[in-house]
């Protein structure tokens, strides 16, 4: 198993989503079961696959680390040309992941890939936790089709008062904050909403977002 499509995936489909994993947990991991349930609650399919390396660990079951920048890049362009092929041209196509997944969708949206409409990220790794002066943003500038990040409040990756720090960041058109969420959108065990509500939030303004870029918003 490399690649799981939520039913609604077909011809027809007005906007499917590719979900990358992030740099730890495999496709179907339960953060990515959940959300990918929550985004087809909201009318969009999902499209998840795994890069290289993770595809190496459930075969063998050795852990890696991840495959370099290049080799992730390829593997996502592969699978977007891939759904475009199936869909046909008039489906949207939006990409984005969890944390490392997300990532190599804004780098792969800032090569310009003329299939992606959209780049929506959940619990982006600005910078490694702890180490303020290692940024992750410089390629923001030339992502070429809007981009919202979903971030919790909590997230070591990036916080809201070290996010709001770096000022407005040219080529991100939505940032949300998810109240109390971690990397995971995890919240503390007093929170009055739990993960899989601020999943389902995510999932909901992932469906905004869509709706906007299918009926033509200016979002930038």
């Amino acid at each position: 198993m490399n690649r799981i499509t939520t039913k609604d995936y077909g011809k027809g489909a007005k906007s499917v989503m590719l979900l990358a994993h992030g740099a730890g947990a495999p496709m179907d991991s339960p953060f990515m079961d959940q959300l990918s349930a929550a985004l087809e609650q909201q009318g969009i399919a999902t499209v998840r696959f795994e890069f290289p390396y993770m595809v190496r660990r459930r075969e063998d079951g050795r852990k890696r680390p991840p495959d370099r920048m290049p080799v992730l890049l390829d593997s996502f362009r592969a699978e977007v040309a891939r759904v475009r092929t199936e869909l046909g041209k008039d489906c949207l196509i939006l990409v984005g992941g969890k944390s490392m997944g997300g990532r190599v969708a804004s780098v792969l949206a800032s090569e310009q890939a003329p299939d992606i409409s959209g780049v929506i990220c959940y619990g982006y790794p600005f910078h490694p936790p702890g180490k303020l002066d290692r940024w992750r943003t410089d390629h923001f500038s030339t992502v070429d089709c809007p981009m919202m990040i979903i971030q919790g409040t909590r997230d070591p990756f990036g916080k809201p008062e070290e996010v709001a720090a770096r000022g407005k960041m040219r080529g991100l058109n939505r940032l949300c904050w998810l109240d109390g969420g971690n990397h995971d959108f995890k919240t503390p065990a007093r929170h009055p909403e739990s993960q899989a509500t601020l999943i389902k939030r995510a999932a909901c303004e992932t469906s905004r977002f869509a709706q906007e870029l299918l009926a033509g918003s200016e979002l930038r």
